[in-house]
């Protein structure tokens, strides 16, 4: 029968507590592992010294998986080793049940190892430790980028909102010759002159020489220049509005240049070519959902997938009151993405727009129906990258 040595290291910002133990129980190392170079270092040495000596397979558990174990969990598994990430909800609520004297780094790493050592035998033990499976480099380069993106995309929202409320205290009828503050031509158009003041005096020959601006644009900003009126504060502020501008600008190329690369690395993935099938994903949205899951082998069922993707709320119901809520486990990056993918996914799949037609029927909210749908593609995405299939098209009977 092979033996296990069981590493439970309770996570820290600078210093990670490391407790090394036997499947019989036994405590046979203790000690702090700095986050250094040096300090990582020994911890492998110290672990691989126990593992020759006892020749047992190794299973290492860590509280706070990413965050601040990195690189260490990368570490860890690129040693061949098993990892499991403790849900610290769950550990919370098993310290309760099985209370310790005090609360310290060390006692906590010995719980830790308590719990590796009844994980086959204790359902609540299992709940607490999720295996972490190991996710290749192309899906850790695509978690990167486009994680990124969403980042640069929500910046440019937020500066393109302050942007535009400035414009409409300082020069109102310039922002009402556009809808959004955020177009192109009107960017190029606020940022062609040193100052907001002289954009009333740029002329229609200049004005055909700004990127994005036609016959049609060009006609709307001489009308506004005719009765153009700035605010006074417009000196101060409007080096403020054109820098803003200029950063919206250079956060669309930024954001282009990302998309490119969300491209290349959905060709390379598997999962994302899979995704693609399904009417409703683009590249984006694949390489986020793809990049998030990263191996599939992360989840047992369906269920768990579907939890992660914040598809699934638990029932929170009590007495009269009927309600549910979302869980903590969710990955928010992969829900948003998983809901934008099901919107639309529904107006080019008539079987899944009825299907959300008979959830409002029944009285649910748009959102409601929309997440049940999500919920439904989430069984379908399961089995697709489990069964390794692509999808298919429900048939539609007369």
């Amino acid at each position: 029968m092979q033996n296990h040595l069981h590493v439970a290291i309770d996570i820290g910002s600078v210093c990670h507590r490391v407790a090394i133990g036997l499947d019989d129980g036994a405590v046979i190392d203790e000690f702090d592992c700095p986050h250094t170079p040096l300090g990582l270092s020994n911890f492998f040495k110290r672990v691989q010294s126990h593992e020759h000596k006892h020749a047992a397979q190794v299973a290492v558990a860590m509280e706070g998986f990413g965050g601040y174990a990195r690189p260490l969990d990368s570490q860890v598994l690129a040693q061949g080793w098993s990892l499991y990430s403790i849900n610290n909800l769950k550990f919370a609520r098993f310290k309760e049940i099985f209370p310790a004297p005090a609360k310290t780094d060390a006692i906590d790493a010995k719980r830790m190892l308590e719990l590796m050592r009844l994980r086959n035998r204790v359902p609540m033990a299992q709940a607490v430790l999720q295996e972490v499976a190991p996710v290749d480099a192309l899906h850790q380069q695509m978690k990167a980028v486009t994680r990124r993106r969403k980042q640069l995309v929500f910046e440019r929202m937020k500066i393109s909102q302050r942007m535009q409320a400035e414009l409409q205290g300082a020069a109102p009828g310039l922002l009402a010759i556009t809808g959004q503050a955020d177009n192109l031509w009107f960017l190029n158009f606020l940022t062609c002159r040193e100052s907001l003041a002289k954009l009333k005096t740029v002329r229609r020959a200049s004005l055909l020489k700004i990127a994005g601006i036609g016959v049609g644009y060009a006609a709307k900003i001489q009308a506004w220049q005719q009765s153009a009126a700035f605010a006074p504060p417009i000196d101060w502020i409007g080096p403020m509005i054109q820098a803003d501008a200029k950063r919206i600008l250079e956060l669309r190329d930024a954001i282009n240049a990302l998309d490119e690369s969300i491209a290349v690395l959905v060709e390379q993935s598997t999962i994302a070519q899979r995704l693609m099938s399904m009417p409703g994903f683009g590249n984006t949205t694949a390489g986020e959902v793809a990049s998030e899951i990263g191996n599939i082998a992360r989840f047992r069922d369906e269920a768990s997938l579907a939890i992660y993707l914040g598809v699934a709320p638990l029932d929170r119901s009590s007495g009269k009151r009927v309600g549910a809520k979302l869980p903590r486990q969710i990955n928010p990056r992969a829900r948003d993405a998983m809901l934008i993918v099901t919107i639309h996914h529904m107006a080019t799949v008539a079987t899944s727009r009825a299907y959300y037609d008979r959830k409002r029927a029944q009285g649910k909210t748009h959102m409601q129906a929309t997440r049940a749908l999500a919920r439904h593609l989430v069984r379908v995405l399961f089995s697709m990258l489990k069964q390794n299939r692509d999808y298919r098209l429900p048939a539609v009977s007369a």
